[in-house]
């Protein structure tokens, strides 16, 4: 029997993502949204630790989900090791560090994060993206690991440069139903015109105020009176500018001009609601 210690599991990061501006031009004939949205992934995220094993096997640490069929860790897994021919399993464990249902893309990027460290222990022919868009919209926007423009119902992926920003992310606490969110915009048939790519790319660059958007915000704040509330602390938080709910929330930020102003502003705010997930990012 061997003494020598078995190798630790390889640890992968899952970043999270923000919109720089979620555009709704209309429903679909098909039911779904079209899209016109600037995703970038951030320097915070989830963890998870992933290594090879005789059947499939995923533990969560730090949130209460479940860890089968119902967590989109486990089912992107199953159809990565089902598509490359059951190489073998995996054993798995998350660590949840973004708050649930929060705008971020967590569940995504932790879903295509699995896809990417599977194809890395059991490399085979398996289209990525097409197994990643049956996981979710977002999903493949993660596998591409940049910024980008996505169009259609987020699956177009155009990669746009961007410059390295800062910004200070608040979650009041509060878990937003991306389904409800659309439900509540197509109610008020708030549809808005396509981003203005130009004039984000350049306010970005001289750290003017942003002229984004995100449809779904209107809706979503005016039934949850914390995310109006995180939005105003951050409007009014000395060193940042452009605040902006994230995708269907409930995760809102503001951007800062310099790593040091994002830290203090953050930990302003944390002073001021202990309460909050508050922390200080910048884009990859």
């Amino acid at each position: 029997m061997s003494d020598v210690p078995s190798p630790a599991p390889a640890r992968y990061f899952a970043p999270a993502k923000v919109n720089f501006g979620l555009s709704v031009l209309g429903l679909r004939a098909d039911g779904y949204h079209e899209l016109h949205s600037v995703m970038v992934p951030l320097s915070v995220g989830d963890e998870l630790d992933i290594e090879p094993a005789a059947d499939l096997t995923l533990s969560v640490v730090g949130a209460d989900l479940p860890t089968d069929e119902r967590n989109l860790v486990y089912r992107a897994a199953r159809a990565y090791l089902d598509a490359a021919g059951r190489p073998g399993g995996a054993r798995i464990t998350l660590h949840k560090a973004l708050p649930l249902a929060s705008g971020l893309g967590g569940g995504s990027s932790d879903a295509a994060t699995t896809l990417l460290a599977l194809a890395r222990l059991y490399p085979a022919r398996v289209d990525l993206p097409a197994l990643a868009l049956r996981l979710g919209a977002d999903v493949p926007f993660f596998l591409l690991g940049r910024a980008a423009l996505a169009e259609g119902v987020g699956e177009r992926l155009l990669p746009v440069p961007m410059p390295c920003t800062h910004m200070v992310l608040v979650n009041p606490g509060v878990e937003v139903s991306a389904r409800d969110a659309y439900r509540w915009l197509d109610a008020e048939e708030a549809f808005t015109g396509p981003l203005d790519l130009e004039g984000l790319a350049g306010a970005l660059t001289t750290g003017r105020a942003v002229p984004y958007v995100n449809a779904l915000q209107g809706p979503v704040v005016a039934r949850h009176a914390p995310i109006a509330a995180a939005l105003a602390t951050l409007a009014g938080t000395a060193g940042l500018h452009s605040p902006l709910m994230s995708g269907s929330g409930s995760t809102c930020f503001a951007l800062a001009r310099t790593a040091e102003a994002a830290h203090a502003a953050a930990a302003q705010v944390r002073a001021a609601h202990p309460a909050w997930w508050v922390r200080a990012a910048h884009t990859l």
